[in-house]
């Protein structure tokens, strides 16, 4: 996972040929780029895109060994925080990545399939999503035992039911243009412009404060758990602390762009 910043925004490219797969180091790499971008006031904004045309995301590695361990330390391994000088293996960082708190947001520059874990990080990690004709959406985890991702994710949030659970039971991906009227993506652009269509939806979003833009993410994404009444408080609460803090630093010289 390689990670570059270009002014206010920053850019995680997946590069792991040919399909790129995703295994315990990508995970810890992942999760490291992500809150060195959380924790860095200067970047507003960030785009998740894939290295190479053939997959987005193929999904974690299969082919990776999973250490023995006992029952006990699998649960200690799901349940515990992870450390910078233990084993990489499964279950890891991943779950670390799946569990953090984020009110930045991401725009996923989509070049193929994306699948697995990858789509799990794909709803997890990304609120805006232009994909190229060749992406496709999918998770295969019915396939090998491995279910439970649709109720992770609260696909029917992202997707009609009819569709979550076509997804969900059947294992079968859907297409880009199926992925955009269902509205799991926003837009469909041709490959050569996908990554300069990223960056004018990116400086769209940048060319706003950033507490405005934290505001409005964190309104936004708590609200989904609250009652409607809950909602416009919390809401008209973020509001109020957002414009109190814009107006009151302005007479002392800071920049009112920003």
């Amino acid at each position: 996972m390689n990670y570059k910043k270009n002014g206010n925004i920053a850019v995680f490219t997946l590069d792991n040929p040919p399909v790129n797969v995703t295994n315990p180091s990508t995970h810890k790499q992942f999760h490291h780029h992500l809150q060195d971008f959380l924790a860095d006031d200067a970047i507003k904004v960030g785009i998740w895109t894939a290295a190479g045309t053939r997959a987005f995301c193929a999904g974690d590695d299969i082919k990776t060994p999973r250490v023995p361990r006992t029952h006990a330390e699998i649960v200690e391994r799901y349940l515990g925080n992870r450390s910078e000088d233990e084993s990489l293996e499964y279950p890891g960082w991943e779950l670390q990545v799946m569990q953090m708190q984020r009110y930045k947001p991401i725009i996923a520059a989509i070049n193929g399939p994306v699948l697995g874990q990858g789509f799990m990080y794909l709803t997890r990690l990304t609120d805006i999503r232009i994909a190229t004709p060749n992406a496709t959406f999918g998770l295969p985890e019915i396939k090998y035992a491995m279910p439970g991702a649709g109720g992770m994710l609260k696909l029917g949030l992202e997707v009609p039911h009819a569709v979550a659970m076509w997804l969900a039971l059947t294992g079968e991906p859907l297409d880009a243009e199926s992925a955009q009227k269902h509205g799991l993506i926003n837009e469909i652009v041709p490959q050569e412009a996908l990554m300069e269509r990223a960056y004018q939806i990116a400086g769209l979003i940048a060319r706003h404060p950033s507490l405005s833009i934290r505001t409005e993410m964190e309104a936004y994404y708590q609200s989904m758990d609250m009652t409607r009444d809950q909602a416009v408080a919390f809401s008209a609460h973020l509001a109020r602390l957002q414009r109190v803090a814009f107006h009151t630093r302005a007479p002392l010289g800071a920049d009112k762009d920003d």
